[in-house]
């Protein structure tokens, strides 16, 4: 049965860019399966001092942040939760009682594939990459005992930078360079783009590897994952990282945590959208 909206719903929203679909359909269809007096609504501003003062002054519950808004939100919030901080990178605002704290949700999601992957700590890695989400792949993957790395990102700035803060060591291009587990969080391979038909790492490292993470969502599978799986690899998804930093800001949100069958049914509904 649908719900109905009255003036005790809470609303959450996310703020973006270019917002896109999935997170609105996963998160109404999961309030609606649960029967939980929430709405959840994407949003985008030019003004985001302004669009956060009004997550506090209107008691919205909380707010998804995409780029290029994850750095900027930092100034106008109360407090960083421990990954956010560490980062200095936000994806959820959560707003207690007009106290707005930040969490990055992307890490959370990473450090939880790597366990459930059970992706070996000793693996030699290749990240490929430097831009936001770089950084809470990188710093999650540290976390969890992966000390060996080398980050590689054409950008003379951010890549180096990146390296450092983690230990890694940096190379502006692949060259020779292998690695037991490669982590593409590059555009290339995302729908849409100008490389969407084109792989992160070539089939002779892929072949060289065991395991192989993509970072790109849409598609699910993506050209690197699906050379991967035909080359009889372990595979993580950018699929799978979307919905598992989405029921963290569930969880956040509401204080519930979903049956995995909920949360199934959900990621089917907002990926068909």
């Amino acid at each position: 049965m649908k719900l109905s909206l009255s003036k005790t719903t809470r609303l959450c929203m996310s703020l973006s860019a270019r917002p896109g679909n999935f997170g609105t359909r996963f998160q109404n269809h999961l309030y609606e399966a649960l029967g939980l007096d929430y709405v959840y609504k994407a949003f985008t501003t030019t003004d985001l001092p302004a669009a956060v003062g009004g997550i506090r002054a209107l008691g919205i519950r909380g707010c998804a942040i995409s780029m290029p808004f994850k750095e900027a939100c930092i100034p106008l919030l109360d407090g960083l939760d421990a990954s956010a901080d560490r980062l200095q990178s936000v994806n959820t605002i959560v707003n207690t009682d007009g106290v707005l704290r930040g969490y990055n949700t992307d890490y959370l999601a990473v450090r939880e594939l790597l366990d459930t992957h059970a992706v070996p700590r000793d693996a030699r890695l290749v990240l490929r990459g430097s831009g936001g989400m770089a950084k809470a792949v990188a710093c999650a993957l540290k976390d969890a005992g992966f000390d060996r790395g080398t980050v590689v990102a054409r950008n003379e700035r951010t890549g180096p930078a990146l390296a450092r803060t983690y230990g890694y060591d940096w190379k502006p291009e692949l060259g020779e360079l292998e690695g037991d587990l490669l982590v593409n969080v590059t555009p290339i391979g995302m729908a849409g783009g100008p490389e969407a038909n084109d792989l992160a790492f070539d089939a002779e490292r892929i072949a060289a590897a065991h395991t192989v993470f993509d970072v790109v969502a849409v598609p699910v599978e993506t050209p690197l994952i699906r050379a991967a799986r035909a080359a009889g690899k372990r595979v993580i998804t950018g699929g799978e990282v979307i919905v598992l930093q989405a029921v963290e800001q569930f969880v956040l949100y509401t204080g519930v945590r979903p049956d995995p069958e909920f949360i199934e049914r959900a990621a089917e509904f907002a990926r068909a959208g």
